[in-house]
Parts: structure tokens; C-alpha cells; sequence
């Protein structure tokens, strides 16, 4: 037996429960001064007061004691929207549109996603996995314990399914938990041009009995928005996912509003992504869902738009969280530091709020709120210890790393 003891920490900030806290309650953060978490095995066996739990444990040699004086100990971030898994790099294009130079123009350049498709195409499946495992690693160390990532950068049969098994295999042999999305529907292939219906259902006679028959993905997602793909594609291509055992998942009122927001509620998916240009109706209706309402405030930092309605979300009670949406074109970050001080500057999210966001909420855009995104009795040991005494630091230090310590299924990984 695996036995962790963390002590005398200046403070426990975490949500409790096991499913998406929403509206109001994103603000109920428990609070343990002098506290001690105590594991076994990986998973959570007390949370409290140091004196009350040392007093109820047994001596053992073989138990690992952290001294966290000084330390605040929060939930392990989840990240449950990123494209990390892509080959080249956009720079050149990520400038150019700040200076003002069209998407379209982009394309014609050769930039674009079409950029990215090529250069993923190119890659083996060796290496993808060694350029996914060092993103990984740097996102440890962020404070991520549990990321989301997609395919959707080969939009064809063998890149797509090449991604998933890299996906796969990292989430095997790396220590994180990895969930993995089908995202074949990110835009459609120059082989396609003109053509979307049919892409659709290539990719639902091809590609996705392959994905749900060798287990590569949990989820299925599309890119539902004016010019890419039509609610009524999407909604045929998650259902049929469905049909397969996928959970759904889709980017939403990115750019205008299709009511996808409206799609998600309507076909129960987990989280609907995206939501800068999400209607009043779709909030409505996502308020009364459980489908999560998934923010990317790094993206619209970088793209220069208008952030997603957080504020009047919550409000309306929704069940927010926060990701980071790490890709090559539109967002090159996965700072955690950035995304947190995003949500509460920009965005007017509460200190609680943002934290809620970040970990059970997020955890439930994954469909893993009942075993990790929050700290209590029962779920995995995945702990971050602050170097600073107050979990207000998260975002009081400005764009700063205050994580010290990632612990993942109770070991501590640095």
C-alpha cells in the first residue's frame, strides 16, 4: 500500500461534489486552515485538520509525509479543451493577423489549418507521441492533472486515426490523465472542397467505426459554425458518434451565432465549447442542461475579440469552466497562470468562481466529476501544493506560476 500525508498546510481551498456546481454555487469553496490530506493508494482517505487526522493514523515507515507549511493545497487544474497534438508551427500567420491581414488571405498563402493538416500528415505516429509527451510534460507543470485533447488535424482516415493512437499511448505510459476527442469534423479536407455533406458521412462510415471499435476516443466533436460545418451536419455526425458509444462535445458560436449552444442541450452533450457569440436563448438553455458552457479566454486574448459572456452565463446559471484551447493557430499558450488571471480581470469571474472552473467544473467537461476536480474522501489524489499561503495568490500574482508541487494519483511528480 501507497500511503501519502500531506500536513500542516496553511490552507485547503477546494469545490466539493461530484457533478458541475452551477450559477451561484460555483462560489461554495471549502476552506481548511492548519490542514493535512492523507491518501492511499492514490485516492483521497481524509481531508481536515492536521492534529484531528495524524491523531488517527498509525505510524508507518513506509508512509510519505509532505510538510506543507507555509503551502496552500488546491485541486489538480483539468484542462478539457486543447489541440496539442499537431505537426509545424504557425508564427508567421499568428503575426500577420495581428497586423491585420485576413484568415482568407491566410489560406491563400498556404497558411491556415491546411498548414497545419500538411505538416501533421507528414509526422509518424513515433513522432507524434514525442511531440505530444514533451507538451505534456510542460503542462504538468502548469498544474494540469487531467487534459483533453483532439485529433482533427489530418481530417482524413489514416492522420486521424494516427493522432488518437499516439493519444492513447500517452495517456498509458505519461503520468496524466488524458482524454481523447475525435474532432475528424475540424474543417473540411481540400479533398472534399465544396462539399461537406459528404465528409460528414465519410467520416461516419470510415473513420468512426474505427475510432469506437479500437477504443481511441471518449468524445466526438465538431466545429459547428457558419462556413464549416451546418447544425443539421453536426447534429447527424454527433449522433451517429453517439450510436457508437462517443459522448459529444462541440465547438459553439465561436464566430456567430448558429445556435450550437442550442444543439448541445439538445443532443446532452458534455460541454459546449467556445460561446463568445452564444444567444440569450442558448444560455437559457444551457442554464437549465446539464451540458457544461466551456470558455476559452486565451483565445480571444489572442485573437483580439470580445471575451464569451461569462458574467451573464453564470448568472443565469450555467455551469462554467475554464480551458485553455491550446492549438497552433489561434492560441499557442497553455499558461495557467494566463487563464485564471483572464477569467477574473477580463471576464469578471469571482476568485471562486475561477477556481470551481478550473477544476470540478472542468472535471465534469470531461465527464470525470465524480473521481477527480475537487478534494474530498474518495476521489484521486491530485493535488497541487501553492507556494504561497492563500489560494487568492492563483491570481494575485499576476501571470505567475506559484505551483510547487503536482501530485497525481498521489505521487508526487516534481
Amino acid at each position: 500500500m501507497e500511503r501519502l500525508l500531506i500536513k500542516n498546510l496553511s490552507q485547503i481551498a477546494t469545490p466539493i461534489g461530484k457533478s458541475a456546481l452551477k450559477g451561484k454555487k460555483m462560489e461554495d469553496i471549502k476552506f481548511y486552515h492548519d490542514g493535512a490530506i492523507y491518501c492511499e493508494d492514490g485516492i483521497i482517505q481524509a481531508v481536515g485538520n492536521t492534529q484531528a487526522i495524524v491523531h488517527r493514523l498509525k505510524p508507518a515507515a513506509e508512509m510519505k509525509i509532505i510538510d506543507g507549511r507555509g503551502k496552500c493545497a488546491v485541486p489538480g487544474f483539468i484542462d478539457p479543451h486543447t489541440h496539442f497534438l499537431f505537426g509545424g508551427t504557425r508564427a508567421d500567420e499568428f503575426i500577420s493577423r495581428l497586423e491585420g491581414v485576413p484568415y482568407m488571405e491566410l489560406l491563400k498563402r498556404g497558411g491556415g489549418i491546411v498548414s497545419t493538416m500538411k505538416a501533421t500528415r507528414a509526422m509518424t505516429e513515433d513522432e507524434m507521441y514525442a511531440a505530444g509527451k514533451k507538451t505534456l510534460e510542460n503542462m504538468i507543470k502548469q498544474g494540469f492533472t487531467t487534459i483533453e485533447g483532439k485529433s482533427g488535424y489530418g481530417l482524413d482516415h489514416d492522420t486521424e486515426l494516427k493522432m488518437l493512437r499516439a493519444m492513447k499511448k500517452m495517456n498509458e505510459t505519461l503520468p496524466v490523465s488524458l482524454k481523447t476527442t475525435f474532432l475528424g469534423a475540424h474543417a473540411v479536407p481540400p479533398e472534399f472542397a465544396d462539399n461537406a455533406d459528404e465528409f460528414i458521412d465519410f467520416l461516419i462510415e470510415k473513420v468512426l467505426p474505427e475510432v469506437a471499435k479500437d477504443n481511441l476516443a471518449q468524445f466526438c466533436d465538431v466545429f459547428c459554425e457558419k462556413g464549416v460545418f451546418t447544425v443539421k451536419q453536426s447534429k447527424k455526425l454527433l449522433l451517429a458518434a453517439q450510436q457508437m458509444g462517443l459522448k459529444s462535445k462541440i465547438h459553439a458560436d465561436e464566430i456567430v451565432s448558429t445556435g450550437g449552444g442550442g444543439l448541445a442541450v439538445q443532443v446532452r452533450a458534455i460541454s459546449a465549447d467556445h460561446l463568445l457569440a452564444v444567444s440569450s436563448t442558448d444560455i437559457e438553455k444551457l442554464s437549465v442542461s446539464n451540458t457544461v458552457a466551456v470558455l476559452l479566454p486565451i483565445t480571444a486574448f489572442c485573437m483580439r475579440k470580445d471575451f464569451a459572456p461569462a458574467r451573464r452565463m453564470i448568472d443565469a446559471g450555467c455551469a462554467v469552466a475554464l480551458a485553455s484551447d491550446y492549438n497552433p493557430g489561434s492560441c499557442y499558450s497553455y499558461a495557467a497562470p494566463l487563464l485564471l488571471a483572464l477569467a477574473v480581470i477580463s471576464m469578471k469571474m469571482s476568485i471562486n468562481e475561477t477556481v470551481t472552473a478550473i477544476t470540478l467544473n472542468a472535471a465534469a467537461a470531461v465527464d470525470e466529476a465524480e473521481t477527480a476536480g475537487s478534494l474530498e474522501i474518495g476521489k484521486k489524489a491530485d493535488i497541487l501544493l501553492l507556494n504561497k499561503p492563500d489560494y487568492r495568490f492563483l491570481v494575485y500574482l499576476t501571470g505567475v506560476n506559484i505551483v510547487e508541487h503536482v501530485i497525481k494519483n498521489g505521487k508526487l511528480l516534481f
